[in-house]
């Protein structure tokens, strides 16, 4: 697919249902707060089958996995970049993800709801990257999921 800003929902819906694998910035836990967005979701994901991989330089592991410390440690492969860190953080992390080689670059950088950086996500879309701004993806994996 080309680069774009994502909106429609059929697309949205599509994306969540060809994913295989997701890295989650920010992921959480769960031992602190279970109901955190950037626990359950990643969780609930998990549980429909997809591959997460946490991205958290402050947890060791989470959902029984280790965590990344950062984005520089991303593998190839990954369907999805899924972010839960406020919209004040995502013009350093569009640069670390920029810095990635473009074969090591998510094909989808996802922010979460609430989450909107229009500067940040022109430049993921010149960089060849999909972006979805202000959208949960755990909501558009369930539709997916269960409407396969």
């Amino acid at each position: 697919m080309n680069a774009a800003i994502v909106e429609n929902e059929a697309e949205l819906v599509a994306i969540a249902r060809d994913m295989h694998t997701v890295a989650v910035v920010g992921i959480k836990n769960g031992e602190r707060d279970p109901d955190a967005p950037g626990f359950s979701v990643p969780e609930m994901m998990k549980a429909l089958g997809v591959k997460i991989i946490g991205i958290n330089p402050t947890i060791a592991s989470a959902l029984g996995e280790p965590t990344l410390r950062s984005v520089a440690e991303l593998p190839t492969g990954v369907d999805v970049l899924d972010v839960f860190r406020r919209s004040d953080a995502i013009a350093a992390l569009t640069d670390e993800i920029l810095a990635l080689p473009p074969e090591r670059r998510p094909a989808v950088v996802w922010l979460q709801s609430g989450i909107r950086d229009d500067a940040s996500a022109a430049r993921l879309v010149a960089g060849g990257i999909r972006v979805v701004q202000d959208h949960c993806l755990g909501v558009y994996s369930r539709r997916a999921r269960f409407r396969r």
